[in-house]
Order: C-alpha cells, then structure tokens, then sequence
C-alpha cells in the first residue's frame, strides 16, 4: 500500500478528530435532554434514522445506484444487532454513570476479536490476548465498583451493548459486506419500540433540542468523519481516535453535570483506555514495519524480473 501522502496524513488526522470528538458528546446531549427514556431514546433514534435515508436517497440521485446498502441476512441482522445495543446502550445511561458506560461499552473490540476467534476461526495475536486479559481486569474493577453502587443493573446494560456491537461487527466482517449505513438505520427499532412504549404521561421532554442535535448533526457527522478517516489513515490509526469519546464523555459529563466517577471506574477505565492506546499503537508500528519490508522487496522483485 503506498503511505499516505503529508497533505493526505492532515487530512485523514484532522477528519479522525473531529469524527472523535462529536462522538465524545453523544452521551451529554441524552443526558442534557432532560427527559425520560423513551422519549429521548426516540427523538435520537428517529432524527438518526432519517438523515441516513436522505443521506442515501442524496446518493442514489448522483450514482444511480444502492451500492452503499444492500439488504441481505447479514445486513438484517447485524442491523437486529445493531438496533438492540442503541436500546442498551441509551438505557444503561439513565441507570449507571456516564463514565461507567463509555468504559464497559469500550471493551467490545476485545468481545468481537474473541468472537472472531470462535466463529471465524481468526487467532487473535498475542497483543490483542494480552490488551483482552488487561482490558478484563479494568472492567472487573468497574463492575464491582457498579455493585458496591447500586449501580449493577446499568453495567449489565452497558456490558449488552458492548457485547451486541461485537456481535454486529463480527457479522460485517464475515460477510464482508458494506455495513457503513447498517447502524444508522436499524435505530428504526429503538425508534419503533419508543414509539410504542413511550407514549404515556411519562412522554415528556424539557429540552427536546439536544437529542435532536445529537441525532441530527453530532451522530450522523461522526459516523461519517469516521468511516471516511481510513481513506488518509491505516484503521489502526482511526480506531485510536474512537477513545476519544471514552476520555471525552466523562470530562464532558463532570463539566456540566459535576457527576465525578467513582474510584473504581477511574482506576479500571484508566486500565482499559492505556490498554487501548497501547495496542493501537502495537499494530500501528506492526503495520509500518511490514509496509517497509514490502517497499524494500520491490526493487529486489523488479531487479531480479529484468535479469
């Protein structure tokens, strides 16, 4: 693969950060809300779910095509996947901390490369079994933390979300399908399901703007900055920038809320995030490496083709 140019790297970095950083205020702005489950739950979902339709109604006027989705068994249920750890995902912040949230939520990298290994017959590296053994630890430590707190119920939400987006992932990589569309839409089943059961006396919503301005603007551009980084940048690279939201979302939540975490959720999220940072930075360098050893190759290829 030929390295990124210098203006292409800026680019790739500058469209990663951002892409990280609208994603770090997802979980302010359903707290900001100030609402109840449901209703903000399917604002969000609703406002999600149509901007990715006029997103792919725009491009099928300029192309003439649906090539960016296409409707298979995989694609339905990675959506059922996806669709269910938003439900997961937005209620287990209404009954555990923000910060316990991003941290549970961020070890399902390690639960995919785990289900890959069973499933789709992928060995993890060593890097990776060493970051999902370290990983483990820090979320053991946030769960407990979680109990102690009263808070156990929410960490057991957060640990589905985490595990149904690993299944999700673990679905587009065996049918190695374009899935970029696949989560915005299936938050049609959040949206539905608040359709139905948040329509009571409870349906109410004090500051309605913020889930539309997370569903509306941050969620869609951060997906979109996000899956069009690894065009200027490795995926190794881009996925660093996803920790982005698990440094960012708790600060952002101290800031307005002044909610601290608790010491267990510092001690095993700071774990898990320097885990994180560590195997990124592992497959990184690996990925160098091995770039450089197949550039040095080609001349020796090419001098012993024209002898």
């Amino acid at each position: 693969m030929t390295p990124p140019s210098p203006a292409g790297r800026s680019t790739g970095l500058a469209l990663a950060t951002a892409g990280g950083l609208f994603l770090s205020f997802d979980i302010p702005l359903v707290r900001l809300s100030d609402g109840g489950l449901w209703p903000v739950l399917g604002l969000r979902s609703m406002a999600i779910f149509l901007i990715a339709l006029m997103a792919l109604a725009g491009m099928r006027l300029v192309t003439g095509r649906w090539s960016a989705i296409r409707l298979t068994p995989a694609s339905l249920i990675g959506g059922l996947f996806y669709g269910f750890s938003t439900m997961a995902f937005v209620a287990a912040v209404y009954h555990t901390s923000s910060a316990n949230v991003v941290f549970i939520v961020a070890f399902s990298p390690m639960i995919a490369a785990i289900l890959s290994w069973l499933f789709l017959k992928e060995p993890p590296s060593r890097s990776t079994l060493v970051t999902m053994v370290i990983m483990l630890a820090g979320v053991s430590l946030i769960v407990s933390g979680g109990v102690s707190s009263g808070h156990l119920f929410g960490d057991c939400l957060a640990t589905v979300a985490a595990v149904l987006i690993a299944g999700a992932l673990t679905i587009g990589r065996a049918s190695r399908q374009p899935m970029g569309f696949v989560p915005l839409l299936a938050t049609i089943i959040p949206a539905g399901f608040s359709l139905v059961l948040g329509w009571s006396d409870e349906f109410t919503m004090h500051a309605p703007g913020w889930a539309l301005l997370d569903g509306i603007v941050m969620m869609p551009l951060a997906f979109w900055l996000l899956a069009t980084a690894p065009r200027y940048l490795p995926a190794a690279e881009v996925g660093m920038f996803y920790l982005l939201e698990t440094i960012l979302a708790p600060v952002w939540i101290w800031l307005i809320f002044n909610e601290m975490p608790g010491t267990p959720t510092l001690i095993g999220g700071g774990i898990m995030v320097l885990a994180l940072l560590g195997h990124s930075l592992t497959q990184i360098w690996a990925g160098r490496i091995a770039n450089r050893r197949k550039a040095a190759a080609v001349p020796i290829e090419v001098r012993q083709s024209e002898a």
